[in-house]
């Protein structure tokens, strides 16, 4: 029983172990000639077989590479990440290993390669294959070249361009070694759309290549000796980038730009057509650290618009004074119209004094702007503005109303004095792009001030020469019974014999007039003034009585300037001899004295 039950067993297992060598020598054939480069590693690392196609990828008889170190053939320990995972795989604790190296021919050519190691079934060793994918990669580089390189001037395009950019500003490139700043030359060519227009597109595109020949010449000269050459990009259109990275400083880019602006000083003769141009450049150069790509771009395009405003043909050095004025500029334009809704706005008043009684006759309402950044602003920090994007107009009505409201609570808190008037600037725009006759007619029924107690000011040179709307609404204004007044008069066209066609109340005499009466006379009485200013100014007093026309002299300083003003018959007064802007509840007090006290602000 025992022999009959044990007799077949050897039998099987001979043919078990017959298939196992027939697959063996299968395996060992398929392994040896697979087109596929591959090697058997043992669980220490080394080679213990590896086949032609393997050899042949390294150059070597591939006998020759048992028991050699596998991660030195194909470099393994470059990286620290892929030599932990190979390390892994080696002593089964992940299942696969696959990264991309670039190995060095004995020929002297490099092989790109995909590396994979995985474990054997049932074998104390792992494979390690090798692809040879130099043909792919050849090919991603192409379409790379040609993704990130401009077709008509085969520089780097705006792409590239930002990845340089990053890189060079990310804190391991420049905190090891270099400089640490970095330079950046943004440069748009004058006049460009005037070639493409009259010429073609195919002339300006080579214009373009050749503007790029020249550009990458400066650059390679200005990097002869040194470690890194300026690199060109065509950022687009008509616009191309020289940066300078471990910039030695502003002097370094300003030869930059100065050499890039004399290289295309000398005509382009493209297919018989000979151009002349010129280009603007703006410069930036500064501390990498805390630099942003974004940042320095958008410093380098304000001071490109510098070079253009300032007359093209040039560079400029960006300026952190000139953009803090321009960022200044943004933000109060940015929150102009938001401010008014807010109330940020309010009023102070400037007195207007009798010049022979002394008597406040009337304010002038002068805007401030409470800013909640910038604190208090005057006019002259965002009029300009207001008049550019049309919120004076809002801005404006908002000043009339106010103004009146004003007035009238002035006149019903002081019954027994004589009411006075207030004078509200007006801007041209408010006369162009609103109904200011119906503004006005308005304001003063809903405040219930009388129209000879309201004064309208505008500029010399907005009513000089006004013809149709402007000079309509004047005339229909002054038909109404409110004063009409010129601002800062002598200023302009100081033409008085137009004044006869304007209905014009008042002349304000520019400030200029009267700083011409502060002789050093007043200071030593033994130096005899020159009567020239006051000989002038007593001329158009006496012509602006004659049309029937008062006079206030603006910015009276002095006491001897209010002197000679009232003997040369000026008829009203403006400045801080007698006050300078003040609040609502000041102008009640002065309404309550006989006579303005003049000298106390």
């Amino acid at each position: 029983m025992s022999g009959t039950s044990e007799g077949p067993t050897p039998a099987a297992d001979l043919d078990r172990s017959a298939v196992t060598d027939s697959d063996h020598t299968t395996y060992h054939r398929v392994f040896a000639t697979a087109p596929l480069a591959m090697a058997v590693v043992d669980r220490a690392g080394l080679v213990t077989g590896a086949n032609a196609a393997f050899g042949e990828l390294l150059g070597t008889d591939p006998d020759t590479l048992t028991g050699r170190v596998a991660a030195d053939l194909v470099d393994l320990a470059s990286d620290t990440r892929s030599w932990h995972a190979y390390r892994e795989v080696l002593r089964g604790r992940q299942a696969k290993l696959r990264c991309t190296r670039r190995l060095k021919h004995p020929e002297g050519h490099s092989v790109w390669v995909q590396v994979t190691v995985a474990p054997l079934t049932g074998e104390a060793g792992v494979l390690l294959s090798v692809a040879d994918i130099s043909a792919r990669r050849e090919l991603q580089a192409r379409l790379r070249h040609l993704q990130m390189h401009d077709p008509v001037t085969r520089l780097p395009n705006r792409t590239l361009f930002f990845e340089r950019l990053s890189a060079a500003l990310e804190a391991e490139s420049y905190e090891q070694s270099g400089t640490g700043r970095i330079g950046l030359c943004y440069l748009d060519l004058d006049g460009f759309k005037a070639v493409n227009d009259t010429l073609g597109h195919r002339v300006g595109d080579r214009l373009l290549a050749a503007v790029a020949e020249r550009l990458t010449r400066v650059a390679d000269e200005a990097g002869y000796a040194r470690v890194v050459t300026p690199l060109v990009a065509r950022l687009g259109g008509d616009e191309f980038a020289l940066l300078v990275e471990d910039s030695t400083g502003t002097e370094q880019l300003a030869e930059l730009a100065e050499s890039a602006l004399k290289a295309l000083e000398d005509p382009f003769d493209l297919a018989g057509q000979r151009l002349s141009l010129t280009a603007s450049i703006g410069v930036v150069e500064r501390h990498a650290a805390g630099t942003t790509a974004t940042g320095l771009m958008q410093a380098a395009d304000t001071t490109l618009y510098w070079a253009k405003a300032d007359g093209k043909a040039r560079w400029t050095l960006f300026d952190p004074e000139r953009n803090a004025h321009r960022m200044t500029r943004q933000a109060l334009s940015s929150t102009l119209r938001p401010a008014i809704d807010r109330g940020e706005f309010a009023l102070e008043y400037q007195p207007l004094v009798g010049m022979e009684d002394g008597r406040l006759s009337g304010v002038e309402a002068l805007i401030r702007w409470n800013h909640p950044q910038f604190g208090t602003l005057t006019p002259n920090r965002f009029i300009g503005l207001a008049e550019e994007d049309g919120s004076i107009v809002q801005l404006g009505r908002w000043a009339l109303a106010t103004a009146c409201r004003q007035a009238r609570r002035w006149q019903l808190d002081h019954p027994e004095e004589p009411p006075i008037f207030v004078s509200v600037n007006v801007a041209v725009r408010q006369v162009w792009d609103s109904d200011l006759v119906a503004d006005v007619a308005k304001t003063l029924s809903e405040t219930g001030l009388a129209p000879h107690l309201l004064q309208l000011e505008l500029t010399e040179s907005a009513v000089m020469g006004s013809a149709g709307r402007p000079l309509q609404a004047l005339q229909a204004l002054s038909d109404m019974g409110v004063r009409i007044a010129i601002d800062d008069f002598g200023t302009g066209y100081s033409n008085l014999a137009y004044l006869s066609r304007l209905p014009v109340s008042t002349l304000k005499l520019d400030g200029s007039f009267v700083r011409g009466f502060q002789y050093e006379a007043d200071k030593n009485p033994a130096i005899t003034p020159n009567p020239a200013d006051e000989v002038i100014v007593e001329a158009m007093i006496q012509l602006a009585h004659r049309l029937g026309i008062t006079v206030t002299a603006e910015c009276v300083e002095t006491s001897a300037q209010a002197t000679r003003l009232r003997r040369i018959g000026c008829d009203t007064g403006q400045g801080w001899l007698y006050s300078r802007p003040v609040p609502p509840d000041r102008i009640s007090e002065l309404l309550g004295e006989q006579t303005y006290a003049v000298g106390n602000p």
